[in-house]
């Protein structure tokens, strides 16, 4: 009898992080991860962002976050059959930075494929501009650090194309000011001109697809405009220590209505443990 054709499931390799990229995290507050994920791997989720929003990265739904970073699209999370196994073992991972007492888990915090549109094509998508210098820790509104965010290449990326730069040391200053509050045109930098002194720049990075960084909650990060032709694909995922709290400000990421004040974001739906 013939065989039944049967699809096969792509192959989901995401390596551990090595000894020497969490003492490089720890020390530095960032890490570049050559070949987090296998070509396979990166082919789906690559083929997943497009088939989503387009290969113009525009044809999904407008953001209602107006900023210039990149067009966002979220995702099913560690629900989906592909992304889950992924996102569970950048967890374990995640774990391992974090340098915490071993009872402290990861738990999700969100992911997103990032299209940075080219600025030289009109767009009707806000993300078309410079990712200016910021930390992440003030709009995530939590009330510790720890948390962390994978910056995962989809394709060969030259630094033209808005790759990611990192202030070293940065993570060690303590918050600097959430980006909402600083005048139009101006930036952490301009607060804090003795950064680029005290914590120089590194980057930005030219990344092979599968390639990665991973910088802290509390890194002073920016990435330029996109300067090529086409959307730069990368795909973000975002952890925090599983004993993270709400501070009761109003945070863009995620609905608080149903929440306390210094609430454990324990909601195993929207935060599952993942490592």
């Amino acid at each position: 009898m013939p065989r039944t054709a049967t699809t096969k499931a792509p192959s989901v390799r995401c390596r551990d992080v090595t000894a020497r990229e969490v003492c490089h995290y720890i020390e530095q507050g960032w890490a570049f991860l050559p070949r987090l994920l296998c070509a396979e791997a990166v082919g789906a989720l690559r083929a997943m962002a497009c088939a989503r929003m387009g290969e113009d990265g525009q044809g999904n739904a407008v953001a209602p976050i107006d900023q210039p970073f990149f067009n966002p699209e979220a995702t099913e999370g560690p629900d989906h059959p592909l992304l889950g196994p992924i996102i569970r073992a950048i967890g374990a991972s995640a774990r391992r930075l974090q340098d915490r007492r071993p009872g402290v888990g990861v738990r999700y915090f969100g992911d997103v494929f990032a299209a940075k549109l080219p600025t030289a094509r009109e767009t009707r998508h806000p993300g078309a501009g410079a990712t200016y210098c910021h930390q992440d820790f003030t709009n995530w509104a939590v009330d510790r650090s720890g948390g962390m965010t994978f910056w995962i290449a989809l394709e060969d990326l030259a630094p033209e194309s808005g790759t990611m730069a990192f202030h070293s040391g940065s993570h060690r200053l303590g918050a600097l000011g959430h980006y909402d509050a600083y005048e139009e045109g101006r930036d952490l930098l301009d607060d804090y001109p003795e950064l680029a002194e005290r914590c120089p720049a590194q980057g930005p990075f030219a990344y092979r697809a599968g390639d990665a960084t991973v910088h802290s909650v509390m890194m002073a990060h920016s990435a330029g405009a996109n300067l090529t032709d086409r959307p730069r694909w990368a795909w973000l995922v975002m952890t925090n220590p599983a004993d993270v709290r709400w501070t009761g400000a109003p945070p863009q990421a995620y609905d608080t209505s149903a929440m306390r004040h210094l609430q454990r974001l324990d909601d195993e739906t929207r935060f599952p443990l993942i490592g």
